[in-house]
């Protein structure tokens, strides 16, 4: 058993040291938050985090100068190490800024292969801004996800339904108030033999289109209450809003950074959570090389997840830790045990 394992060190450092320590092939998802290539230094001044850049105030938490070409070059050597880390069903989420973030995927493309390349999911981190600029505001930075092959693990995530949605998406009501919609029961499509071609209720489909299933489920349906059929005598499947688990989620998702983080950067936790529980399972490690406030080692170990931190920053170590002590002890989370290791 692997044990859950902060490591203060330069993550190429810490990353090599994994690979030679039996993680090889054995992290099922990993997610990083590298820096931007802003250009500038991320401080913490008398608790909080702020952004300031060629200024003395506060202690610096993490420097952002490399750009351009050298900027790829630092997070292709990384992206490498994390892809041979990786088991066989990994999940790699690279969350960037929407300035370098095109740059960045053709770096992706080539490290894992543009078959592998699932989303461009853009993630509205705060509210409007009302900067004057020439240009639209900026409220969203991306996330590209990535899977090391073809069969990834992956738990559908679900929204539950606002009440919006279900007035929207489930306008009916039957005779006990259940809402409900009703779905076409044929397809674009015609086939001269099967049972998507047979009879239902002595009428063929429609000219050019098939049953979407046999007849005797749809016969079945019909007994149950579950066809609606029109004053015209079309036949539509019955789908109740309480029956289903919520809506697919979608490739634009609306997490707002905290408010006063404790941390620069620091990213919100639901967020994480929504990632952890998709792309692994209670067996998986989750591995972040960029911990930062250590959002991600936290999440892990609420969701039960074996977890690996990387970051060299003092600061950065110091909250994590702090993140990690304020998990309880209860039913919901065990509070985090983990190896503590500083490489030079």
């Amino acid at each position: 058993m692997i044990n859950n394992l902060l490591i203060q060190s330069d993550n190429v450092c810490g990353l090599r040291y994994l690979l030679s320590n039996g993680f090889k092939g054995k992290v099922d998802l990993v997610y990083i938050d590298p820096p931007y290539a802003t250009g500038g230094n991320f401080t913490v001044s008398e608790g909080r985090a702020t952004t300031i850049s060629n200024t003395k105030k506060g202690e610096i938490a993490y420097t952002d100068t490399l750009k351009g070409t050298d900027f790829i070059a630092f997070l292709q050597e990384r992206v490498i190490l994390l892809r041979d880390l990786l088991s066989d069903c990994g999940s790699i989420y690279l969350h960037i800024d929407y300035k370098v973030g095109h740059y960045v995927k053709v770096m992706m493309d080539n490290v894992f292969g543009i078959e592998n390349f699932r989303n461009d999911i853009a993630r509205i981190k705060c509210n409007p801004k009302n900067f004057d600029r020439t240009g639209y505001g900026n409220i969203k930075d991306l996330i590209l996800f990535y899977t090391k092959s073809t069969n990834p693990i992956w738990n559908e995530p679900r929204k539950k339904y606002s009440e919006k949605d279900l007035s929207t998406l489930f306008p009916k009501r039957d005779k006990n108030g259940r809402r409900y919609t009703t779905v076409p029961i044929h397809a674009p499509g015609e086939t001269e033999n099967g049972k998507s071609a047979q009879p239902f209720n002595g009428m063929l489909p429609p000219v050019g289109r098939h049953w979407r299933t046999d007849v005797e489920t749809m016969e079945q349906w019909d007994k149950e209450g579950l066809i609606e059929w029109s004053s015209k005598g079309n036949p539509r499947k019955i789908i109740y809003a309480d029956e289903r688990e919520g809506m697919r989620v979608q490739d634009i998702w609306e997490y707002k950074d905290p408010q006063y983080p404790r941390y620069p950067t620091e990213k919100n936790a639901e967020m994480l959570d929504l990632i952890i529980k998709t792309s692994s399972n209670e067996s998986s490690i989750v591995l972040d090389c960029f911990c930062g406030s250590g959002t991600t080692l936290k999440s892990a170990q609420i969701q039960r997840r074996r977890w690996v931190g990387i970051d060299k920053s003092d600061l950065a170590i110091k909250v994590a830790k702090e993140k990690m002590n304020e998990i309880k002890n209860d039913l919901f989370s065990q509070r985090a045990e983990y190896d503590f290791l500083y490489l030079e």
